[in-house]
Order: structure tokens, then sequence, then C-alpha cells
């Protein structure tokens, strides 16, 4: 049952920098205001600081024991903030705040990160960041999805779901609650590790499953009454959206795509040909995938990929001859699949042949480590640039997805674990 709560009446060439720890709260000293001036002293001492000019969106790194937001093109602390446990991060779907998944629930942070589009473009403004107290509470805050502007969190401790418009999240942070928000939950059958989708209409897809097994997904429309749903696919994990607004998650023997208001079962060429991690496009119809054929690993370390067409109805393998993780998938600008390898180099494949266009090599070579929590490089793209961490060495770099080659390399006060941008690209 779905239900409402209404509010009340290019840097050329490799640089290595390192960059010491801020303050908890670090406070942009000097900051420039959008004229490239800065402005004069106020005797005010409660005037906020003026928001500097940014050239690109923001980026948040969760670590042991907090989070860093990183500036997205020098790649320098914009603020550092303590937090204890292991965190999640996930962009909210605004273009400024980050959820950041906690034992209380899903925490908003605010990146200080503003917007102004131009056209075809827009221009940035930074300002302090901060953890702020509003938090969406949740048992075992889980996936985080936005699509058609509403962004979905599943709790699996319980199987509720939680929607909101993603536009309205800042009014949320400035009032210091969740009022001005118009809240709708879902209530799934039993609870599960699962996933939702936000679909026209008020509508939504969800997975279907209890803590034993999970099976497949269903649609609801906005009164909570179920309008469809498939059982195809055992296991169910993960989801993306394609082109034309389709809809593919996961399955242990293929994946499902619910596309103009139906199903499609695609089959793995393998009895257990598990797809369990996607990146999806606007650009392409074809989803990007992870693909694993042992049942029984411990580890499985694949070195292939499969490419969903969402309106063909096929599944096509590709070999990358180097092992990835769930943290090795992305999509490039023009819809191309990427993929971060245990080779250390970026893997750029064209969705629509199969073929492996470009290496573009970042990292020296690394080990998946047995334990999904432990860091491991991570892959993140927002735009032209695609981010890699590598926290061996505390390190983050920047590469140009154009020009395919590294640009930027800096060190970190810590060793990061996930990593999400602000603008939510994959």
């Amino acid at each position: 049952m779905i239900t409402r709560t209404s509010p009340p009446p290019r840097r050329r060439g490799l640089r290595l920098t390192a960059v010491a720890a801020p303050a908890l709260l670090l406070t942009l000293a000097a900051c420039a205001s959008p004229g490239g001036q800065t402005p004069a002293a106020q005797p005010d001492s409660t005037t906020e600081p003026a928001a500097r000019e940014l050239a690109a969106p923001r980026l948040v790194a969760s670590y042991d024991g907090g989070l860093l937001v990183l500036e997205g093109d020098t790649l320098e602390v914009a603020a550092e903030l303590e937090l204890p446990g292991f965190l999640r991060v996930n962009p909210a779907g605004d273009g400024r705040h980050v959820l950041v998944s906690t034992d209380a629930g899903f925490r908003v942070l605010d990146t200080g990160l503003e917007a102004e589009q131009h056209g075809d473009h827009a221009h940035y403004y930074g300002e302090t960041p901060q953890l702020t107290e509003l938090v969406f509470e949740a048992d075992h805050a889980g996936h985080v999805t936005t699509n058609e502007g509403v962004t979905a969190l599943f709790a699996d401790g319980t199987g509720e779901v939680q929607l909101f418009e993603a536009s309205g999240l800042a009014d949320a942070v400035a009032a210091g609650g969740l009022d001005p928000l118009e809240l709708r939950t879902h209530e799934s059958a039993a609870a599960h590790h699962g996933v939702a989708v936000a679909l026209p209409g008020d509508a939504l897809l969800s997975t279907l499953g209890t803590e034993e097994a999970r099976t497949g997904v269903a649609v609801f429309d906005a009164s909570g009454a179920e309008l469809a749903r498939d059982e195809r696919c055992p296991g169910v994990h993960g989801e993306t959206v394609a082109a034309g607004g389709a809809i593919v998650v996961g399955c242990q023997d293929g994946a499902l795509v619910f596309r103009d208001g139906a199903f499609t079962k695609v089959a793995s060429p393998d009895a257990y040909g598990r797809i369990g991690t996607q990146a999806g496009s606007p650009e392409s119809a074809v989803v990007l995938g992870d693909y694993k054929t042992d049942a029984e690993a411990e580890l499985e370390r694949p070195t292939r990929v499969s490419l969903v067409d969402t309106e063909a109805g096929t599944l096509r393998l590709v070999e990358l001859g180097t092992s990835y993780t769930f943290r090795s998938l992305a999509r490039g600008p023009h819809g191309e699949a990427l993929v971060l390898g245990t080779d250390g180099a970026i893997h750029v494949i064209d969705p629509a042949s199969g073929t492996v266009t470009a290496t573009i090599p970042v990292l020296e070579e690394w080990t998946e480590p047995l334990d999904w929590q432990q860091a491991r490089p991570a892959l993140r793209v927002d735009g032209h640039r695609a981010y890699v961490t590598d926290p061996a060495a505390s390190t983050i770099h920047l590469v140009d997805l154009d020009a395919g080659e590294l640009v930027e390399s800096v060190k970190l006060p810590a060793a990061p674990i996930e990593l999400a941008t602000v603008a939510g690209g994959h």
C-alpha cells in the first residue's frame, strides 16, 4: 500500500598533490564572489560567507570514520566531516545533496553546491558543506534511486519504501525537518534486500521477496494497487534506467526489463548467469551489467560483462581479460560502457557492438578483497569527467574521457571507500 504524508498549511599533465585534512567542518575562507572579486569584510559576524564560483560539481567520498566533500575539478577537499560507522553514499537526486546510509537511516549531507542553468550548460557555486541533522529513518537503509524526479529509499529491515520529490529536499533542509516534503510510503509484503524505482503518474516498481529468497518485481499504481508482476527473476538485485525509460533489474539467470508497461525476460546463456550490478545511460538502450557464473564461489572474480539490449531483448557477453568489482561499472557522456579492471585501466566498450574501443591506464594492478565492505577502487562519472579512487594509496584520480587520459591525481587525508557524484552520474 502506498500512503501519503502531507505537509502542514583541464589541467593537462599529471599532478600528485597532498591535501592536508581540514577541520571537522571546513570554512571556505576568502571565497571569491561569482564575479571573481573578494567581498569586503562585513561587520556582522553572523553574515554567511559568499559562495564562490566552481568549475565543476562536487563529489563525496566516504572513509572509515567520516566523509570528504571534494571539488570536482581540482579534487581538493572542501570539507572533512567526521561520522562513525560504515557509511554508504548516494546522490539524493537534486544535484546538491547526498544521502548517507547510517544505522539510523538516510542522513542528508549538504554539499553546498548551487547550480544556475544557462541553456545547455550550468554555472556552479560553492558554499560551506555541512552534515545536516535531517534523517529519513530506516531500518537497515539500503538502495537509493531517482527516476522521474522522484527519489525512492528502500529499508531492507522492513521493506518500507519512502518516496519524495527530489527538488523539494532543499526546502526540507532549510526547515530542519521533513514536513515540506510530501512523503509517500510503500509497504512491501515482507522485509528483504530490495530496491524500488518511481514511475510516471506516481506509480512504483518494487522488488518482491523475503529475507530467505527474492523472486521478482511488481508495479503498483498511486493508490498501492498492484498493476503487474513478474517473478521470473530469482535473486533479483540492483536496477538501472536506460534510454526511453526502460528499467532493468538483475537476476541469477539474466535480467528483467520493464519497458512500455510490460515485462521482458532476458535469459543468460548459462543456467546460472547472475547479473547483480547495472549501469544505464539515457543515451543508450543497452545496459551494462556484471556477469557471474559460479554459484558456489566465496568470491568470484569475473572477466566478462553483460550488455542487455532493452529494445531487442537480447544479452551479449564481452570478455575483458581482466576482473572487476561491483564498484567498477559506469557510463560515459555518449552512452559508452566503462569498466574499471583490476589491471588498473578503464575499459571503454561500444554498447552497440560490444567492442572494446579503448583502454585508459589509471592505477597499478590491484586485487579485490574478500569482504565487500573493504575498500577497493571505485569508478564514478560526471559528464566528461571520470573519477577513480585508489584506497591503497589514499588517492583519487581524475580522467578526461574525451581525451582518454589521466589529468589529475590528489592524495587524500584518508583512504576512500565509496564515492558519489552530486549530480548523480554513473
